[in-house]
């Protein structure tokens, strides 16, 4: 589709008439069929979350993380302090809630939150080895995608990572985000120098993913043992092509 032009004949973007900044995301809890976001406090997630991270052999869950890994409770725990989910707070961190256990069992955040322009980032994903790979998991990154796309109207959501993260590259892609590029030397972090990747979801392609990790969150969707029938990168494409 070719751009439009203004008065002077030069390419400009689609027009925005309607377009008014978006509410900042709330401290709310969100709830899913095998999950529940709450929002991130010391009192009530620092045992859970700091028993589930040690369910780790090593340290190597936190090489690509600006915080961890933390050698016992209190040291997490003042971490949790710090960020503690409270009205215009950014990170905004929250506990991913079992809800077959009851038990937190990681953290995420919504992050980089600017209303002015509809953007929004997740980050910050601290899953432990109890989450990886589950379905709690997926359900986990589209709760927070569906506040931002369809409760709050965010236009663009994103997720960077090091460049050298492989299995967050991954993971991106196999959610559906978009690799748009490398930003060279982007930042400085424990003691080394990082490149990242960028990633993104728009709005305009929120609709094919949504109804996507609908399918695949389906209990249908899962044998008696647990194992998926239909992969989500293969309905994230069923889904793109009949839209398109």
């Amino acid at each position: 589709m070719q751009p439009r032009v203004n008065a002077y004949q030069q390419p400009v973007g689609p027009d925005l008439p309607d377009w008014t900044p978006r509410p900042r995301p709330p401290v709310t809890p969100i709830e899913g069929r095998y999950c529940r976001l709450e929002p991130l406090s010391a009192e009530r997630h620092t045992a859970d979350l700091f028993q589930a991270f040690s369910q780790a052999p090593d340290g190597s869950d936190w090489t690509y993380m600006t915080a961890g890994p933390f050698p016992d409770e209190a040291s997490y725990r003042k971490f949790a302090e710090q960020h503690q989910a409270q009205p215009g707070s950014d990170p905004l961190h929250h506990a991913v809630i079992d809800l077959a256990s009851g038990r937190a069992v990681g953290s995420l955040s919504l992050m980089r939150i600017d209303p002015n322009h509809g953007v929004i980032e997740v980050g910050h994903v601290a899953f432990s080895r109890l989450l990886k790979r589950t379905r709690i998991a997926t359900e986990a990154q589209f709760l927070l995608m569906r506040r931002a796309f369809d409760e709050l109207g965010y236009r663009r959501y994103e997720w960077k990572c090091d460049s050298l993260n492989a299995p967050s590259r991954s993971a991106a892609a196999r959610l559906g985000f978009q690799f748009e590029g490398i930003f060279r030397q982007a930042i400085v972090y424990r003691g080394r120098s990082r490149d990242t990747a960028w990633f993104s979801i728009i709005d305009s392609e929120w609709p094919a993913l949504r109804t996507a990790y609908e399918r695949w969150l389906s209990p249908d969707n899962f044998d008696a043992e647990g194992g998926q029938r239909q992969g989500l990168a293969d309905l994230i494409a069923q889904e793109k092509a009949a839209c398109a």
